[in-house]
């Protein structure tokens, strides 16, 4: 839907790149964040407790916020959504009030690239800590995705401060292109999982020398497992778990403790995978999509060597986000995955029976879905992409 109220700071972020044309832009707009945030804002209030129905769904908006990308509850039950010119939301869900947190990295912003994921550590409760991804700038025209950790500091005005951010993890190598940093990030049984995508460069992703197109597993200060599959290998090799992969933007671990990954295809090709340890899924060799400049690639079937995908999207959904449901207020759906849809503006259910996996449901949300979380109280909170992009909380309806 139209958001007027964006208008004012959209141009004031034009002129802000146009005057630093001497290769700034990503300093200026991710100092514009603070003013299109507060617009948003602004927006969110004035949208704030609206209530639809889609589907089974009452959906609640909440807050809206500038190209949001990511969310994460904190124990106490407020929301981290990571902005992705440069900004980072503390939200009290109640009021749909959002404060700053300060001390992000400084990001680099544009194409795909910027301010990603957020991840509390599990034991924030303990120690605070909170691990962030974003796009780092290289040498000359270069970036790469990088994860940090922080200690976060809230504060009596809703918002607070990241101190003491270390960089934990680090794209190898630095190339141009603004495409495929993935940099979704998940703890599961005190590991540290990274989805690295290719950076739209194609053969790294089954280079060892590279750890771009991976799924990565590290200890959660950045150093490598002594257990992983390829430790003997050494240097970047040694933090792979699995390779072969494109552009996974979701990495989620189901009840079982088996990790999945759903991953951007090329010209159709979207997938759902079941990530096992040392595995090769294929990619650029194999690809049930094709080129985007009409080439094909050799559907996954052709060479039994690497592992295919469990579900197949053609035509595609544009996977955002992955999350396995384990909450009561949909308690036909536990144990099911939720999958967030940018060009299919759709909230996908996945169900599985072992290793075999298929859609079960699709819902139509009208706007492109960025993120999709489970809430504390067994709620699904969503949000949307773009500027003035919705945070949306999903009740059953009724």
């Amino acid at each position: 839907m139209p958001r007027p109220a964006l208008t004012t700071t959209l141009l004031s972020l034009a002129l802000l790149t146009a005057c630093n044309a001497n290769g700034t832009a990503e300093s200026a707009a991710q100092s514009a964040a603070k003013d299109t945030a507060a617009t948003a804002q602004d927006a969110g209030d004035r949208q704030a407790r609206e209530t639809r129905e889609i589907g089974p769904f009452s959906v609640e908006t909440v807050a809206a916020f500038d190209e949001p990308w990511a969310l994460s509850f904190l124990p106490d039950g407020r929301l981290l959504v990571s902005e992705k010119p440069g900004a980072l939301r503390l939200v009290d869900v109640a009021s749909g009030r959002a404060g700053e947190v300060t001390g992000v990295p400084d990001v680099v912003y544009g194409g795909q690239g910027g301010f990603g994921d957020v991840v509390p550590h599990p034991e924030f409760a303990e120690n605070g800590m909170v691990y962030l991804s974003y796009a780092e700038a290289g040498d000359g025209d270069t970036a790469g995705a990088a994860v940090a950790r922080a200690r976060l500091v809230t504060d009596d005005a809703g918002g607070g401060a990241l101190e003491n951010l270390e960089v934990v993890w680090r794209q190898v190598p630095k190339v141009s292109g603004r495409g495929h940093y993935a940099h979704r990030i998940v703890f599961h049984d005190g590991m540290l999982w990274i989805g690295s995508g290719d950076r739209q460069k194609f053969d790294p992703a089954q280079d060892m020398a590279s750890n771009m197109g991976k799924v990565l597993r590290l200890n959660d200060d950045g150093s490598v497992p002594a257990d992983n599959p390829f430790a003997g290998q050494g240097e970047v090799a040694a933090q792979v778990w699995s390779l072969g992969h494109r552009n996974p933007l979701g990495v989620a671990f189901d009840d079982n403790g088996q990790l999945w990954d759903i991953e951007m295809g090329p010209k159709g090709g979207d997938e759902l995978n079941r990530v096992e340890r040392g595995a090769n899924y294929g990619y650029p060799i194999v690809s049930n999509g094709d080129h985007y400049d009409g080439r094909p690639i050799p559907d996954h079937d052709t060479r039994p060597e690497f592992n295919a995908p469990a579900i197949t999207w053609t035509p595609v959904i544009s996977p955002s986000s992955l999350v396995f449901y384990s909450g009561d207020l949909f308690p036909d759906w536990k144990g099911d995955a939720f999958a967030g849809g940018l060009s299919s503006q759709a909230l996908v259910r996945i169900e599985f029976e072992g290793d075999r996996a298929w859609e079960a449901e699709r819902f139509e949300m009208g706007a492109r879905i960025r993120g999709v979380r489970q809430g504390p109280d067994g709620a699904l909170w969503v949000i949307e992409d773009g500027k003035g992009g919705r945070l949306l909380k999903l009740t059953p309806k009724g």
